[in-house]
């Protein structure tokens, strides 16, 4: 059913990993390890090379999230389904950062908790209800901070930008505006470098999608 899927389980609670670490061998997954510090799970999951790793968010020793650091810098294909008591907003942000594949609260139904493996396993987002919001608008954010807008142009580059959209020649273009057609061809050169464009007809389009024309 899961083609033994290789799995890691990651919590200090001995009876709470040994109960699931059953119930995931039961489904059908190959359970490679189990172990109860952050430290020694970066270590082992070099060593076994699991799959996906089902991880609390708070170990004795160091934080889930920086197991999840650890482990993708070890094994950056490992899917990482983070489990915790807790749906912190800043601790499911902090652990998706990071590089978590999913976050599911341990309060999650028997049947839930394994359908959210076999996700995550799948290579899908997985997050408790009521989570998949809060993190779809943080990548929102990330992505319109990350994004610097189009690159600037000068006041006469975007003015040359203006008169090629509206289909003036090079030649014309200079004569409007009292230059040689050298620095006009310039102008588009630069601008062409600046909006990684190729040719004019890239470059009439863009201002026209920038209303330009």
């Amino acid at each position: 059913m899961t083609d033994r899927i290789r799995l890691m389980v990651v919590d200090d609670h001995p009876m709470w990993r040994t109960g699931v670490a059953r119930d995931l061998a039961e489904a059908g997954y190959d359970v490679v390890a189990t172990t109860g510090e952050g430290r020694q799970a970066v270590r082992i999951a070099g060593a076994t090379r699991p799959d996906v790793v089902v991880l609390d968010l708070q170990l004795p020793d160091i934080s889930g999230v920086e197991v999840v650091r650890g482990l993708r810098a070890a094994l950056p294909d490992v899917r990482v389904l983070m489990l915790s008591a807790s749906g912190e907003q800043q601790s499911v942000l902090d652990a998706v950062k990071a590089g978590a594949a999913g976050y599911l609260l341990k309060s999650a139904a028997p049947d839930e908790f394994l359908a959210a493996v076999a996700r995550t396993a799948a290579g899908e987002a997985v997050f408790t209800p009521g989570l998949a919001g809060l993190v779809l608008g943080e990548y929102r954010r990330l992505a319109a901070a990350s994004d610097p807008g189009p690159p600037a142009l000068t006041e006469r580059e975007t003015e040359v930008l203006r008169l090629v959209a509206k289909g003036l020649s090079y030649k014309q273009i200079a004569e409007r505006l009292g230059v040689s057609h050298r620095t006009v061809q310039n102008h588009v050169q630069n601008t062409l470098g600046k909006l990684q464009l190729h040719n004019r007809v890239e470059l009439t389009r863009y201002a026209i999608e920038q209303g330009l024309d």
